[in-house]
């Protein structure tokens, strides 16, 4: 019989730590554990053609799902193609585990050894030395504890001759959930309760703001109580985008992303509650969206410092969910069971303009036969059926589809942390393969043209593993966002100008189907053909490069030049 490798019991140490798929890119490093694993009973291997998609179709399968991810490189150039991939994944929060080989421990010469801990460190992310034959178990351990307790990537690196020897212990693994210490929901200082409901009572214009941590919580329902009780109105971060907009006080996302309306009322606002968001430089748009209000941050980690300015007047460190329950309860008792606080945020002509209003309604000269890539959204938004998932590329036109409204956030994956472009196509494989049942995945990418292009590569992935994924390419012929700073300051935008790809044609001639679209009447049918067959699609839409997003008007007169 022949004697279990190593290789074979790191891949069954995966399994019990709850890993289901994985995304890799096979080497020699790598090669033995990858095979192993994907051997094993309900595991689910998709194969990548460039090591940063395997990581980077990790991270949407997380936001998918929720669970813990996993991906795997070779040695040496396979590890540092990911040097873009993890600081998204740390500035992000995913919890993910990377599989690398490292060169032979033993070899006197290899072309490919690179010192990969210190590569590794510089991005956030954490590096595990595996090197001690005894230890391989406590190794994957730590990888896993650390990704799940940290909320953030680490990289388990393993010599690959090490990965061919026997393991030095026949003892069954012990998953990292056993030590992970469940001390229960952090529940909030009744005193700071007490002092925040006093400010609650007197606020005109509060306005609730809720982020990803209502989301961990489970604190939807709390928070929106909270919300009505006080009159105020509702916000959400961009990774909660749509949480609130079947509620007629929503007011879409807070930060860069804001529409017109929203802006306009919380630059009135004299009271924000933050639930379970970090407060960074986006969401409160560089200071500038919400100048008059205090601010109450809730959340089980916040910080005072938040990329180098003040995250709130008033900190509450506790759970969502029990907090919001503990300021409802507060309320009835000091101010009396359904009597109104001071509020008057909310109107019927505030409902109103929420619900007629353009998000943005700034004019631009459309020449003939291009698009508005507002009007590109608006009718994506009409067509796709609202319980498909939404994966948000990156770049100037990422602005467009965040305003897409009656999307739950867990069909709606946007990562944007690290302002990396060339990501969405990764994200969409990764969510498709978490949806995927029956190659019935119902997934759509909203991508621009320079960023697909980037990994355009990840076609030939789409067609080999049957992942129904559909691509809707804004294609403005160039670098969407350097074309406008460039224009604004009066300098030769061509460098940023490259033509316009026929990617329907390039969808065709990795066997999948493709269509150019510059007569938004089409979209209907080409969505009901889409829907009727089973292969991966991309729509090339012509869109104008004159129409400028809101957040690239307002940057570049403030001199940022950033998205």
């Amino acid at each position: 019989m022949q004697k279990l490798k190593l290789y074979q019991a790191l891949a069954e140490a995966f399994v019990a730590e709850g890993v289901d798929t994985q995304f890799i890119l096979m080497g020699d490093g790598n090669m033995h554990w990858t095979s192993a694993l994907q051997k094993l009973p309900g595991i689910k291997t998709v194969h990548h053609r460039h090591e940063h998609c395997a990581v980077a179709a990790a991270m949407g399968y997380h936001v998918a799902t929720g669970k813990i991810a996993a991906a795997s490189v070779t040695c040496g150039p396979g590890l540092t193609q990911l040097t873009t991939a993890l600081p998204a994944a740390v500035r992000a929060r995913i919890p993910l585990v990377v599989f690398a080989g490292e060169s032979p421990i033993n070899a006197k010469f290899y072309n490919q050894e690179i010192a990969q801990l210190p590569l590794v460190t510089a991005t956030g992310a954490h590096y595990i030395q595996a090197h001690s034959l005894p230890r391989m178990h406590e190794y994957v351990r730590e990888a896993f504890h650390v990704a799940r307790l940290e909320r953030r990537p680490v990289v388990l690196g393993v010599p690959y001759d090490l990965q061919t020897l026997a393991p030095a212990t026949t003892s069954p693994y012990v998953p990292s959930t056993r030590y992970i210490p469940n001390g229960g929901r952090p529940r909030p200082d009744p005193e700071l309760v007490a002092a925040l409901v006093a400010k609650i009572r007197e606020a005109k214009n509060p306005i609730v703001i809720a982020g990803r941590g209502v989301l961990h919580s489970g604190a939807k329902s709390a928070v929106e109580a909270v919300a009505d009780r006080c009159g105020a109105a509702l916000a959400t971060t961009l990774p909660a985008r749509g949480l609130f907009d079947h509620h007629p006080y929503s007011l879409g996302i807070s930060g860069g992303y804001a529409t017109k309306l929203c802006r306009e009322v919380m630059a009135e606002a004299d009271l924000i509650l933050a639930f379970g968001a970090r407060m960074s430089y986006y969401t409160v748009d560089g200071g500038n969206i919400f100048p008059q209000a205090f601010v109450a941050q809730i959340d089980t980690a916040p910080r005072g410092l938040s990329e180098g300015a003040l995250a709130a007047n008033f900190f509450i460190t506790a759970d969502a969910r029990v907090t919001a329950e503990a300021i409802l309860t507060e309320l009835d008792a000091t101010l009396g069971a359904g009597k109104p606080t001071a509020a008057t945020v909310r109107t019927n002509e505030l409902a109103h303009r929420i619900a007629t209003e353009l998000p943005d309604d700034h004019h631009f000269e459309i020449a003939p036969g291009l698009l508005d890539p507002r009007a590109v959204i608006r009718m994506l938004d009409d067509v796709i059926p609202k319980d498909w998932d939404i994966v948000s590329g990156s770049g100037h036109q990422s602005y467009f589809n965040s305003q897409m409204r009656g999307r739950p956030p867990e069909k709606f994956c946007a990562i944007r942390e690290f302002g990396a472009i060339g990501n969405g196509l990764s994200y969409a494989i990764g969510v498709a393969a978490a949806r995927a049942e029956g190659r019935n995945g119902k997934v759509v990418l909203i991508e621009g043209d320079g960023s697909l292009l980037m990994h355009i590569q990840e076609l030939e992935t789409l067609k080999r593993h049957g992942l129904r994924v559909l691509i809707c390419v804004l294609n403005d012929g160039a670098y969407g966002a350097e074309i406008h700073k460039f224009r604004h300051t009066g300098e030769d935008d061509s460098g940023a100008i490259f033509g316009r790809p026929p990617f329907e044609a390039i969808a065709q001639g990795f066997g999948l189907v493709g269509a150019e679209v510059r007569d938004l009447a089409r979209v209907p049918g080409l969505f009901d053909e889409f829907a009727a067959q089973g292969e991966a699609g991309v729509w090339n839409f012509q869109i104008s490069d004159q129409v400028v997003a809101p957040t690239m008007r307002r940057n570049v007169v403030r001199g940022h030049g950033k998205m």
